[in-house]
């Protein structure tokens, strides 16, 4: 019994386009190619075209993900300067990437002054977790309270909706550059508890724990409530070291050097010429 006739390669990439594999389609001649080089069985072409469309899939729903999730451009794990900032724990960072803290709702504070890399790196692990396949919502504190003061009257159960708390990870940047007034600490409480052991936060500020009664209000009590379940389940990341940007600034300030005389021929003294 003779071999059935081979389909011609825009009929099968019709009809995979037509399934909605377009990427499997476009990439159909070279996986061809590559099945006819390396010999390939059925079954293991196959897996090559159904792996080449999964792999786009996942690329999609990063870039979608990535956009949705209010993360700045550029800053990855992959792309910090830990020669930089030799005081940051890169194991912590590596084991926090592997993203089981998000598996275990637990936290992530990020403590240290200005400029040291703190959002960096908590980005970084935002960008680590839609890879993973989590969703994740970026937000300073200051937008964070604004949303929060419109939803004051909607009731907790139509709040489930609200992105800041459905994602598995809330990532709230600049934490403590300002005191928040009693309304929006308890506002910040109220977030808190309705993510308790329900979903992830990582929270960046220059203010350590004990200090942060003078942001929330000044109401100890209150905070102390907040601290009760932020640092339940929590890692603590501590980052000191120079600014980034203020080594940056000092690079601008810093005088120029003076051009170099060496090699240049000796001036020569004009001649007076008489009337």
């Amino acid at each position: 019994m003779s071999p059935a006739p081979a389909l011609p390669l825009d009929t099968l990439a019709a009809q995979l386009t037509a399934l909605g594999l377009d990427h499997a389609a476009s990439a159909l001649p070279e996986l061809v190619e590559t099945a006819a080089r390396e010999r390939l069985d059925p079954s293991a072409f196959l897996h090559r075209i159904l792996t080449r469309q999964l792999e786009r899939k996942d690329e999609r729903r990063i870039t979608t993900m990535l956009t949705l999730s209010g993360l700045p451009s550029g800053k990855t794990l992959e792309d910090f300067e830990w020669g930089f900032q030799p005081k940051a724990d890169r194991r912590q960072l590596e084991a926090l990437a592997t993203c089981s803290f998000l598996r275990e709702k637990q936290n992530v504070l990020f403590l240290g002054p200005p400029g040291v890399g703190k959002s960096h790196l908590a980005c970084g692990l935002g960008v680590k977790a839609i890879k993973n396949g989590f969703s994740v919502m970026h937000t300073v504190l200051d937008d964070l309270l604004h949303a929060l003061k419109a939803d004051a009257a909607i009731p907790p159960a139509r709040l489930k909706a609200k992105r800041y708390l459905n994602s598995a990870l809330l990532l709230i940047d600049e934490v403590g550059f300002r005191p928040l007034d009693r309304i929006e600490a308890n506002l910040f409480f109220r977030l808190v508890s309705a993510r308790y052991e329900r979903g992830s936060i990582i929270v960046t500020t220059n203010k350590h724990v004990r200090d942060w009664p003078e942001v929330f209000a000044g109401d100890e009590i209150l905070t102390t409530a907040i601290l009760d379940r932020l640092l339940h389940h929590v890692h603590i990341v501590h980052i000191d070291g120079r600014s980034y940007r203020l080594r940056e600034l000092d690079q601008l300030l810093r005088p120029a050097a003076p051009p170099s005389t060496q090699g240049d021929p000796t001036p020569t003294k004009s001649k007076k010429t008489g009337a």
